[in-house]
């Protein structure tokens, strides 16, 4: 479901940076997080019609939902 800007650029920065990459990627693993969160609260808003226009099932919605927000 993640189709939003990865975090892929953030630790790209971080790695020009070594003694500045924790932080960063702290900061990365932690926006990744809220953004999960975000877009599987979206994902519960939306109705039947909806999900069918975007091309999901209710079973891919579940399971969706029901993952921790870490993965």
């Amino acid at each position: 479901m993640e189709r939003t800007l990865s975090s892929d650029l953030i630790f790209e920065r971080a790695e020009q940076f070594p003694k500045a990459s924790w932080p960063l990627r702290v900061v990365s693993t932690l926006l990744l997080w809220q953004r999960r969160v975000a877009s599987r609260h979206q994902l519960a808003m939306l109705d039947h019609r909806l999900l069918a226009d975007a091309g999901i099932s209710e079973v891919q919605r579940e399971a969706e939902l029901s993952k921790p927000f870490w993965r």
